[in-house]
């Protein structure tokens, strides 16, 4: 019993820092998104293994599920537009933005149906997160052994055409917090040309005004996710990927900025924007 008023005193103390700190306020969040993770994954690993016995896309709509729930946590919303665009019955590139840990949520939030997200092969190893993506049907590829990656991005390119999945992959290649996108890597746009699939580009506006790990800012907020129009690759060959990759980039940094409301560099404008990214 004498334990309680220096339980109670400690549990004050702490609420009192988490008033008057941004800092421990964002390690604290950080921390619970974090937990959260871990705990989600050991369940829903379980639930898999229950349901479908191993390894298989299906399991991604019970991940999706338990995972949407985050956004209540941490008081965010996401107003999408142009999901329907990704419910195609069809094999498909999805392509998007990359920013912050908290990505795994705008990607569950509209994760469509046979949908499977190739990751680092490191992430295989992060305990029930990494176990839980190997059965949602994950591919994993080592990025230091070019050699293997080709490897497997060939073959997930039968795969995704034989048993009617769609790839959602991050053509930044990492997370990029800097207010606008990095240059795509091609690995993406091969896919496609290679297993003759539309690309789909998502785009999700900026986190800054409520995730910073700069200033150490984590509060509520709204992303914008905005669903383009599908970019055809039927009779494009190897020799068209630059230019496709080209053309997507300007399309979803176009966008990007616009539902950022972010000025393109130099001044310029940002130029019309198709209904797509309205």
């Amino acid at each position: 019993m004498e334990l309680w008023p220096w339980l109670t005193a400690a549990l004050l103390l702490l609420l009192l820092v988490l008033q008057l700190s941004r800092a421990a306020r964002f390690y604290a969040k950080t921390g619970l998104y974090c937990a959260l993770c871990l705990a989600v994954s050991a369940l829903a690993s379980v639930i898999c293994l229950l349901r479908h016995g191993g390894r298989t896309v299906d399991n991604m709509s019970i991940i999706s599920w338990l995972v949407r729930s985050f956004k209540y946590v941490f008081g965010l919303r996401f107003e999408v537009k142009g999901r329907q665009k990704l419910e195609v019955d069809q094999p498909c590139v999805i392509v998007s933005n990359h920013q912050s840990i908290l990505d795994m949520m705008g990607l569950m939030e509209i994760l469509p149906q046979r949908c499977v997200q190739i990751a680092k092969r490191e992430l295989l190893f992060l305990g029930p997160v990494g176990l839980i993506m190997y059965l949602g049907g994950v591919f994993f590829i080592n990025r230091q052994r070019s050699s293997t990656a080709m490897t497997v991005m060939a073959d997930l390119g039968k795969r995704m055409v034989r048993e009617n999945l769609k790839v959602w992959i991050y053509p930044e290649g990492t997370r990029n917090d800097n207010g606008d996108l990095l240059p795509f890597k091609k690995g993406a746009f091969y896919l496609a040309v290679q297993a003759q699939v539309p690309i789909i580009p998502v785009v999700y506006s900026s986190f800054s005004s409520f995730y910073d790990t700069k200033t150490q800012l984590f509060t509520t907020g709204t992303v914008k996710v905005r669903v383009l129009d599908p970019i055809p690759t039927r009779g494009l060959s190897v020799a068209d990927v630059p230019q496709l990759v080209d053309t997507c980039h300007q399309a979803m940094r176009r966008t990007f900025l616009h539902i950022s409301k972010r000025p393109q560099e130099n001044g310029a404008v940002a130029g019309p924007v198709t209904q797509s990214a309205q």
